[in-house]
């Protein structure tokens, strides 16, 4: 069905319209396009896929003992948001029945009133499918997240922690800018598919959560690397899939827009990736495949907010200016003194912040109205003449920063102090391993032999009848952590051919001499 008016196929007039429609008395897919439909569909399946991403990814830059437990960390708070969201989430972040511009109600309680109504984010698609799509939002910051237990933190803990969060900083968040009552949404604010809900939150939120975690234990990151590349880059493709529905289903529907946002979801991607690299050959002169992978996912991040909203030669400029200025940034956690282990503050909360800032520059109504729902807008950005837009981009930008910020360190800090939920492993479990300490299970066993192999070996003989044992000092791979083992203090030297490399756990640091298997 094809039409040629500014709106939807067809003005929605169902009947019984506060429960979301009667399929009985009437066909609910009569006011709605199929191809657009379809689309959404599809769009969620692919924003689905970016949550095993982000385990892969993750998974990729910790090391080996640690691997698995971020990858159940990412497909478990998956699990929760979908119970969340179900449960109260989409009413408390979606309600249009609440009009104080800071959160909805629960009248859209287990998605009663949800069913065949137009959606409050486009006429173009039913409020079901839209909680479905929205619900995809939520578990991608989620799983953004949960990176933040990298290496040294408790698993049950951190999804009590989602479970919580979901409910008083993402929910409220996406209120404010998506919903129709929602105080930005009202005041302009320019935030295609979440510069504020996913990408500022999901940073903020995941260094709140680092600096109450603490450091990782210093002794520990000896000759520290990602321990699988490869399984980076999977990770990243996978997320470059997805993105393309996160941001291109976020015109709602199968049009041009939703192109336009794919169109600038790859050129923001691409030249951030490209401009990263170059900015890491300056100092080794070697060519990153890490940083490909760091630069084309703080390009797809900055494309986020901004992708429905500039056109394309903005998208490329976005891109080089996100690659730089996210890549400085992933120094701002040691100014900090907080072990962001996987950059998500670096790489999402500051490429959203960029790209929300770039909407008060080129931001353009004619992009807008690609959708055919809102065309004739005049909003956009300076290039329209629009100068109020940035102080308004600026003053969003501000509240959702210290909102996430504040609010999940304190939820944080209470969780922590609950008897059985405390938040840190302790010192032994982090010298095994998360994988070994909270699942029993690992990403690859065959390491778990390797590790200690020493420990394995027979007796040595040099006597006849004169056993003798290998000491404990000699079976690990790392002198010093064996001297932890053994209750002394590790050597500051690099006796032994250990090199020490002071590194505290940036994913772009290289290791002094050959890697260690851990």
């Amino acid at each position: 069905m094809s039409y040629s008016w500014v709106g939807a196929p067809a003005v929605f007039n169902g009947t019984n319209t506060d429960l979301g429609g009667d399929s009985n008395a009437e066909n609910l897919n009569q006011w709605y396009n199929p191809g657009d439909q379809a689309y959404i569909i599809v769009a969620s399946a692919m924003v689905l896929v970016m949550v095993p991403g982000l385990a892969f990814l993750y998974s990729g830059l910790a090391r080996r003992k640690s691997a698995l437990s971020l990858i159940w960390a990412c497909l478990g708070s998956a699990t929760i948001i979908t119970f969340q969201w179900y449960f109260w989430g989409y009413s408390l972040a979606f309600s249009q029945y609440a009009t104080n511009g800071f959160i909805g109600d629960l009248k859209k309680f287990g998605l009663m009133r949800t069913l065949g109504a137009p959606s409050p984010g486009s006429p173009l698609i039913p409020d079901l499918l839209y909680a479905f799509y929205q619900m995809q939002f939520c578990s991608v910051t989620a799983a953004i997240i949960v990176g933040a237990v990298a290496e040294r933190g408790r698993l049950i803990p951190m999804m009590v922690f989602i479970f919580f969060w979901a409910t008083i900083v993402y929910c409220p968040v996406a209120c404010w800018v998506w919903n129709v009552n929602g105080w930005a949404f009202s005041w302009g604010v320019l935030d295609y598919a979440g510069g504020g809900p996913v990408e500022i939150v999901s940073g903020l939120s995941a260094l709140a959560y680092s600096w109450v975690l603490g450091r990782r234990q210093e002794k520990m990151m000896l000759n520290f690397r990602p321990h699988n590349v490869s399984l980076i880059t999977l990770g990243t493709v996978f997320l470059w899939f997805g993105w393309l529905g996160f941001n291109g289903g976020s015109a709602f529907g199968a049009n041009l827009r939703a192109v336009m946002a794919c169109w600038n979801t790859n050129l923001t991607a691409m030249f951030a990736g490209a401009t990263w690299v170059v900015l890491d050959w300056r100092l080794a002169r070697k060519w990153s495949m890490v940083g490909w992978c760091s630069g084309v996912i703080s390009g797809l991040v900055a494309a986020t907010p901004a992708s429905g909203f500039i056109p394309p030669w903005a998208s490329v400029i976005l891109g080089i200016v996100t690659g730089v200025v996210c890549n400085y940034a992933t120094k701002i956690k040691f100014w900090l003194k907080i072990d962001d282990a996987m950059d998500v503050f670096a790489e999402h909360g500051v490429a959203g912040i960029v790209g929300l800032i770039f909407n008060g520059f080129f931001g353009a109504g004619y992009i807008i109205g690609l959708d055919g729902v809102n065309t004739g807008l005049f909003v956009g950005g300076w290039i329209k003449g629009e100068w109020k837009q940035m102080y308004m981009q600026i003053a969003y930008i501000v509240a959702a920063t210290a909102y996430s910020f504040v609010v999940s360190a304190l939820l944080a800090f209470a969780i922590d102090k609950i008897p059985g939920l405390h938040l840190r492993a302790s010192e032994e479990a982090e010298l095994l391993g998360m994988d070994d300490d909270q699942l029993g299970e690992f990403a690859y066993d065959y390491v778990e032999v390797r590790r200690d192999y020493l420990a394995w070996t027979p007796a040595k003989t040099d006597v006849a009848g004169a056993e003798q044992t290998v000491p404990q000092g000699e079976r690990h791979g790392i002198h010093q952590h064996s001297q932890m083992l053994e209750g002394k203090a590790p050597s500051e030297s690099s006796e032994g051919g250990h090199a020490h490399t002071g590194i505290g756990g940036d994913r772009h640091a290289v290791a002094a001499g050959p890697e260690k298997v851990e």
